[in-house]
């Protein structure tokens, strides 16, 4: 036997066996959602969920509708599909906590995030202080803009109360200094007595790790020191930060490096503020100035 002959018969078994190979359905992952099998295309998935592939690039943010790898797992859009179906075991819940916070899960995007909830994906960056719109991480906690946060009943808790008008008189000495925090304008503002003195934009605290809210003062001044913290995917260890002042536990006003988007919450608890304006507070301000935070 020839040795091209015998090449030809060995490519005809290897033919036959590959067009014998069972191909596999596609898996339901949960409720609404399949996971891809190898051979599986966009086209076919969407010819055999009874949807189209609009819909299926729509509701999973696909950049490429031509691509899909095997084990992905797509939400199915359909009437009956629930957007914040169970997660697979091991996954966080994929339901919003305290109302208007949700925990990014495997598979989410920025995309399919803000569809879900009938938003943007700029309203949802802007909210959050995002720079990357095709970057989200599983465990990641974002603030859905529009939604009303439900906290969960404190007990002896105070009634709610409007927000005070400013300036508040909380000051006694007449011609004292003292800083006031907006939480709400996101300012911080140097008052002498009543007279505001220099009013700044700041980046407070986020939803999940918020700026505390009452009446401090000023206890320690470091001019520049490292700052870490947190754990896992919001662990952070920033060398050098500079103009520190602590008013609260570990909650300090200093100045921020690292970003730039001041006039929105971003910090762990923190007052951030431009590295000039930070300055500006720490020469002005001593041991004992009164730090108010309010809403």
């Amino acid at each position: 036997m020839g040795k091209f002959t015998r090449i030809s018969i060995l490519l005809a078994l290897l033919v036959f066996t590959l067009a014998l190979a069972p191909i596999q359905p596609a898996v339901a992952a949960t409720p609404g959602m399949i996971v891809v099998n190898w051979g599986d295309t966009l086209f076919s998935i969407a010819a055999r969920s009874g949807t189209t592939i609009d819909a299926l690039v729509r509701a999973n943010g696909l950049p490429n509708p031509n691509f899909v790898y095997a084990g992905q797992r797509l939400v199915v859009p359909s009437g009956n599909t629930i957007p914040n179906a169970p997660a697979p075991a091991g996954q966080p819940a994929s339901a919003p906590i305290n109302g208007n916070v949700y925990t990014v899960v495997a598979g989410d995007t920025l995309a399919s995030v803000a569809s879900r909830f009938g938003t943007t994906v700029s309203a949802v960056m802007q909210t959050n202080g995002l720079y990357n719109p095709d970057f989200i991480y599983t465990g990641q906690r974002l603030s859905i803009p529009g939604r009303v946060a439900v906290s969960a009943p404190q007990p002896n808790a105070a009634p709610a109360q409007p927000p005070a008008p400013k300036p508040a008189p909380v000051v006694t000495a007449s011609d004292g200094k003292w800083i006031d925090i907006d939480l709400t304008r996101q300012t911080m503002t140097a008052y002498q007595g009543s007279a505001p003195v220099k009013s700044v934009l700041i980046s407070s605290g986020v939803s999940w790790h918020p700026t505390p809210i009452g009446r401090y003062a000023i206890y320690t001044k470091i001019t520049s020191q490292t700052m870490s913290g947190g754990y896992g995917a919001e662990a952070y260890n920033l060398p050098g930060v500079p103009w520190v002042m602590y008013f609260e536990g570990a909650n300090a006003i200093h100045g921020a490096y690292w970003h730039n988007n001041f006039g929105h919450p971003m910090s762990h608890g923190c007052i951030n503020a431009t590295i000039a304006d930070a300055k500006w507070f720490f020469d002005w301000a001593q041991i004992g100035t009164p730090v108010i935070t309010h809403l």
